[in-house]
């Protein structure tokens, strides 16, 4: 990953875990608590594809399982949210933009559902039953309702952070920016290339040409036939 997708990632995903911590499960909801982290994951995967999905949600989920009160085994909420994280990478389209929210929607709809039985799954392999009391249906439903009504604020967000700080060639062609081989940035060889070519046409449309070449390659083929005395 680069390095500005890791500073956004690191940033977004502490601000969701402090939010969750501090404010969502102290709301005493029924059933499950908001997953703001879940949410966040899932953003940043629709954007980076299924290898930053992973790493983020490992990332994301190892946090998570340090961060106090958390009183299940460590590495527990890394393994759920680093499967999700690839999964839901793998939904992202090739050009990198979504064109209608229900994708999105589902992908959260999937996230929570799995999110939860894999965490249930997992603290069954562990000996962990710390919410069995509550109910996998209830907390199946809970959850998905709750990150349902949280995904239009967080999950867009996220997405919009992420196209913003990360300056992909293929999504900027998709949104009718430069073209989908990298576009003439600064130092890129396409922009060379470009105005060598333009340089040329422009040069035939000229006497001779040599201005033109010349202010690219400094030494025009056109100067090398002339006579020594019309050199300079």
């Amino acid at each position: 990953m680069r390095l500005n997708r890791i500073v956004l990632a690191t940033v977004t995903v502490v601000i969701a875990l402090v939010a969750q911590v501090s404010v969502l499960a102290r709301l005493h909801l029924p059933g499950a608590v908001p997953d703001l982290l879940l949410l966040t994951v899932l953003g940043l995967a629709l954007s980076y594809g299924h290898v930053g999905g992973c790493l983020i949600g490992f990332f994301a989920g190892l946090l998570a399982d340090l961060a106090p009160p958390a009183d299940h085994a460590v590495g527990r909420y890394a393994l759920v949210l680093c499967l999700v994280g690839y999964a839901a990478g793998l939904t992202r389209p090739e050009n990198g933009q979504l064109r209608t929210a229900a994708g999105p929607m589902l992908v959260v709809i999937g996230g929570a559902v799995a999110t939860t039985l894999l965490y249930a799954g997992v603290g069954g392999l562990v000996g962990d039953t710390a919410g069995a009391h509550v109910g996998l249906a209830k907390l199946v439903f809970t959850a998905t309702l709750y990150d349902l009504l949280l995904a239009p604020f967080v999950v867009p967000l996220v997405m919009a952070l992420a196209r913003r700080f990360d300056h992909d060639p293929v999504a900027e062609d998709a949104a009718g920016g430069y073209g989908g081989y990298g576009g003439p940035r600064r130092g890129g060889r396409l922009r060379v290339g470009r105005m060598s070519r333009g340089a040329a046409r422009a040069g035939r449309t000229r006497p001779g040409g040599i201005s033109s070449q010349r202010g690219l390659f400094g030494r025009s083929r056109s100067a090398a036939t002339l006579p020594k005395g019309a050199r300079r």
